[in-house]
């Protein structure tokens, strides 16, 4: 048998991350004990409606996510327990809307720094219910193959070794979550095990006392005796010694009390939990709480290094009596491990796993990326730029200092061209309708196509076979072009002209033609324009041209030279939103005389035909 948590035990845990991580840890035992997860429902409101995934072995269980407690045990009338697992500033209003919900019998509260006032409160309200009330700081309880509610126990491996897959015969009690784990292994190194052992707490106003679950031990036949693990401060030990020397009792009590070096320290001060401290006048402390339990019987280990030889005698005892059978041990071997991921068979080599997908530009599997081989932090050390950086991850090489400034000087002509191009207006728009930024951004990116600098790809494509296969035969090239694929793309633009011409073209191709560098495909671009120009004024070679030319003469694949006019116009885009959102601009909304309305006049409705 087993007290307080058992398989009827129906969670709702309140709390996030925390919980989840708790729940993880319970569903770890439950596939131990092949029995069903018990966690049926978390309250954490900022992800109400979701759900959150909980590993049962090679399973994956999908545990609601309620806004509210009423909301949990309206759609999970089963529950029975809940455990807190929120901040200090939240956890009495979480604990006592959970002890006021009626098919809520169990509270227990992990956490920490929780004032004494609503300490206290909790304890009378649970009180007045009639109902249990465990914590706070209360690392949770276990009862061997039975429940396990919170992370009390330890990690896997450790709930194999110490056999809490079946019940023993000891049962323990203890203010320190992780002595708990420890007297659980003891108790079965030295016995056969433990029934439930419970973390109260080491607050000095825990919400159950000893004396509350020596009762439940006490009226629990399979519990043969009780291990108290106590400390310095408050009263707790005193009153448990009380209770033991009252009359006979069936179990018997094995305690140990932490502490005994305050003797020789200043009066007053804590031990690690809040409630751990001698009072000035020397009440509380350990030397005293061991006299009084030796008094009342129980078998006390002078340290805790000693408890385990006390255990053993104590169990060898309750053998030679007949008061508990050996127990025939399962071989731990055959107990189920927690499916291996497949990451772990890959490194000891049992698995291959065909890849899913591959990269040749960056290795983040070490300490930092690795760009094409080179580390990132080393890069920046040795005044390497994003120049460089584009050229390794679009290009797989390190450009030569010419082809950096290329780069560089390409990202900063194009950056932006204002706010009435497509993509800043869209993005324009979108902030001042509200949008977020990556929102609005994403906005004015969608309007990069074939007119609006979308043309890079193609200009490119496009200049090089024809560089490649039209060299000193333009009008061939143009006529092929327009038979076969229309205008050409980056010749030609709205608003320059031979007239007026593009100052960022120039710029380009006169610092480009000033480097010892050969241009193939530029200069055949640039013969291209001296045809169309003598066609149309506005037939020049553009920007959208005249950078996929240049990017394709120093080696860049077609597939990335949209990838430079997106990477610039971004930059542009997000001062577009920057600049509207300081401004506090309010929506915009096309103004009518904008707009040619080429609508039918007004006119009657005809009778509807039936």
């Amino acid at each position: 048998m087993s007290i307080v948590a058992n398989k009827d035990n129906r969670v709702v845990i309140i709390g996030g991350p925390a919980g989840v991580n708790a729940a993880r840890r319970m569903a770890e035992f439950s596939y131990l004990i092949q029995s069903p997860f018990n966690v049926l429902a978390f309250v954490f409101p900022p992800d109400a409606g979701k759900t959150a995934e909980i590993t049962y072995g090679n399973q994956f269980l999908s545990v609601p996510i309620y806004r509210t407690l009423d909301e949990a045990v309206k759609n999970h009338s089963q529950i029975n327990t809940a455990l807190i697992y929120v901040g200090a500033n939240r956890a009495y209003k979480a604990s006592l809307e959970a002890l006021n919900s009626n098919g809520i019998n169990l509270v227990s509260m992990i956490t920490e720094g929780v004032p004494e006032k609503d300490a206290k409160l909790l304890i009378k309200e649970a009180k007045i219910r009639n109902k249990i009330f465990n914590g706070p700081s209360a690392i949770g309880i276990f009862s061997a193959g039975e429940s396990r509610l919170g992370v009390v126990g330890g990690e896997y491996n450790n709930l194999k070794l110490s056999k809490l897959h079946r019940p023993g015969s000891f049962g323990v009690v203890t203010k320190s979550g992780g002595l708990a784990n420890e007297i659980m292994w003891m108790a079965s190194q030295f016995a056969d095990g433990i029934t439930t052992a419970i973390g109260i707490g080491g607050d000095t106003y825990p919400g159950s006392d000893y004396v509350t679950y020596l009762e439940m031990f006490e009226n629990d036949q399979q519990t043969k005796a009780v291990i108290l693990i106590g400390e310095m401060g408050g009263d707790l030990e005193e009153k448990a010694a009380a209770w033991y020397s009252e009359k006979k009792r069936r179990i018997k009590l094995i305690a140990t009390v932490a502490g005994t070096c305050q003797e020789r320290l200043p009066k007053g001060m804590k031990f690690g939990h809040a409630g751990a401290k001698e009072g000035q006048q020397g009440e509380g402390s350990a030397k005293n709480k061991i006299e009084v339990l030796k008094k009342a019987g129980a078998v006390v280990a002078p340290t805790f290094g000693a408890l385990g030889k006390v255990i053993e005698e104590v169990y060898k005892e309750f053998i030679d009596n007949g008061v508990v059978r050996p127990t025939k041990e399962v071989d731990i071997d055959t107990l189920p491990d927690l499916p291996r991921k497949v990451e772990e068979f890959m490194k000891s080599g049992e698995v291959m796993v065909e890849p899913l997908l591959k990269s040749t530009i960056c290795d983040d599997r070490g300490e930092e990326p690795l760009y094409v081989g080179y580390p990132a932090s080393e890069l920046i050390d040795k005044g390497y730029t994003i120049a460089h950086t584009i050229g390794l991850l679009w290009n797989k090489k390190l450009p030569s200092p010419d082809e950096a400034e290329i780069i560089k000087r390409i990202i900063i002509l194009s950056a932006d061209h204002g706010p009435c191009v497509s993509g800043a207006l869209t993005t324009i728009i979108a902030a001042c309708a509200g949008i977020g930024l990556s929102q609005a951004v994403a906005a004015g990116l969608i309007m990069i196509g074939p007119r609006f600098g979308g043309a890079v790809t193609e200009a490119g494509r496009w200049f090089r076979y024809g560089s490649e296969n039209y060299k000193g035969e333009i009008d061939s090239f143009l006529v092929y072009m327009k038979a076969n694929v229309g205008p050409v793309p980056g010749i030609g633009h709205r608003v320059k002209s031979m007239h007026n011409p593009d100052k960022r073209v120039k710029e380009l191709i006169s610092f480009v033609k000033s480097l010892d560098i050969s241009t193939p495909v530029l200069d055949f671009a640039m013969e291209v324009e001296h045809r169309t120009l003598q066609k149309m004024p506005n037939l020049i070679l553009n920007v959208d041209g005249t950078m996929a030319a240049i990017l394709v003469d120093i080696g860049f694949p077609l597939e990335t030279l949209n990838g430079f006019f997106i990477l610039a116009r971004t930059i542009g885009l997000i001062g577009h939103w920057v600049d509207q959102k300081q401004q506090g601009s309010r929506l915009i909304r096309l103004f009518k005389y904008l707009v040619n309305y080429s609508c039918h006049k007004k006119r009657e409705v005809p009778p509807l035909s039936r």
